[in-house]
């Protein structure tokens, strides 16, 4: 048995599970294909490389997702430690500056000297390089956008094909080049006016709010016309597309705006909560955008996960008031998601069950979000310290 641990991919899971392995004492060999080479969601060189949203999801801890931030706090993760440390404002949710977070988790990987990050795509794992799942623990977390030769070694171990779906990212803007005439900042709840406010206490509530999101509100016919270039827009063709694999936790918004004319009313577009600061009463529709670094000098669209051409975007997105000028940094896109079918395939440590050497971690296993990746990457990684040191496998860490 190999006297260090191999993990395959350098994302959320990967660089939790390294973390959590080199802190046991252990030696670990971290496989990274970038920048040797990327996906097509991917664009810099950095580990824990985030491409969809910023937020991390609700922090209270009534919520599912903000009790198990805190239990993974609580258990010295590292990724959460240093999401804490770049945070930017959200309201109640935990929402991050990627470019510093992927920045400071790289720093942190790159400093432990028993980590060793190896930077190539590995193609066989049972005779590459080094790795061999016969002769030694392997936690592969690939992620959704694992590489074709990896797909196809993992489809081998297994002895399964790979599922997949159709996952989205949204646009990116510049703060600069949003017209604030129109737009105003505010948390939905927070900035509504209530019965028994003055106006006049209400408007000065306004120049208090916290400028987490900035909101962009509709009359019915400016969300109307809006509607009717959105559903006629054009989008990317995709290879094998088909419409039941769209991801509903992620779905392009034209896709939904399909689903009837008031369909986005009741999603992404709600108006709950708020109130038009020109009018001091509920706009027809609201589209919110939420900061996506510290400087605060670029937002991204909320629930605007898109397969739209790049000129559809900026087309159809400037047609919402207060983006007729915008400034699109980054558009949206849509790419495949790989996973396995881990309730066929795995135990409840994330163990392989054919191939005690191995544990898959991350969204290649079907969780969805960054906080469930990075426990996934704490659970394998603390149950392959167990299999490395010929302790049994436990799922209560408390």
């Amino acid at each position: 048995m190999k006297d260090y641990i191999t993990i395959i991919g350098g994302g959320l899971a990967g660089c939790e599970a390294a973390y959590q392995i080199a802190k046991a004492g252990i030696k670990v060999k971290l496989y990274e294909m970038k920048p040797i080479k990327y996906s097509e969601a991917h664009s810099n060189e950095n580990l824990a490389e985030i491409v969809c949203s910023n937020s991390f999801k609700s922090n209270l801890l009534t919520n599912a997702c903000g009790l198990l931030k805190e239990e993974l706090r609580r258990l010295d993760s590292l990724l959460i430690r240093i999401a804490d440390e770049t945070q930017v404002p959200a309201g109640q949710a935990l929402a991050v500056d990627r470019e510093k977070f992927a920045q400071r988790v790289t720093q942190e990987i790159e400093a432990n000297p028993l980590i060793e990050i190896i930077h190539k795509e590995v193609e066989n794992v049972e005779s590459y390089d080094e790795i061999d799942v016969n002769d030694g623990i392997v936690i592969i977390a690939t992620g959704p956008l694992t590489s074709e030769k990896m797909a196809k070694q993992i489809s081998k171990l297994t002895g399964e094909d790979k599922l997949y779906f159709y996952d989205a990212a949204a646009p990116i803007i510049s703060k600069d080049s949003i017209n604030f005439d129109i737009a105003f900042y505010g948390n939905r709840y927070e900035q509504e006016k209530k019965k028994n406010e003055f106006i006049e206490e209400w408007k000065e509530k306004q120049q208090n709010q916290e400028k987490s999101y900035i909101n962009l509100p509709m009359n019915k016919e400016e969300y109307e016309a809006f509607w009717q270039a959105l559903v006629e827009a054009e989008v990317v063709t995709l290879h094998d597309f088909e419409k039941r694999e769209i991801f509903e936790g992620c779905m392009p918004i034209e896709i939904m705006a399909k689903r009837g004319i008031d369909t986005l009313r009741f999603g992404p577009l709600k108006p709950v909560g708020f109130d038009d600061p020109r009018y001091a009463k509920r706009p027809y529709a609201v589209v919110q955008l939420r900061q996506d670094n510290s400087e605060g000098n670029i937002y991204n669209m909320v629930g605007f996960q898109t397969n739209l051409k790049f000129g559809e975007q900026k087309r159809v997105f400037s047609m919402i008031p207060g983006l007729e000028n915008a400034e699109f940094v980054k558009y949206g896109v849509m790419h495949r998601n790989t996973y396995i079918n881990s309730t066929k395939l795995l135990d409840e440590t994330y163990n392989l069950k054919s191939n005690n050497n191995v544990f898959f971690a991350g969204q290649i296993t079907g969780v969805e979000g960054y906080v469930e990746s990075i426990s996934s990457g704490m659970v394998a990684a603390l149950n392959a310290i167990n299999c490395f040191w010929g302790r049994r496998k436990k799922t209560d860490f408390f």
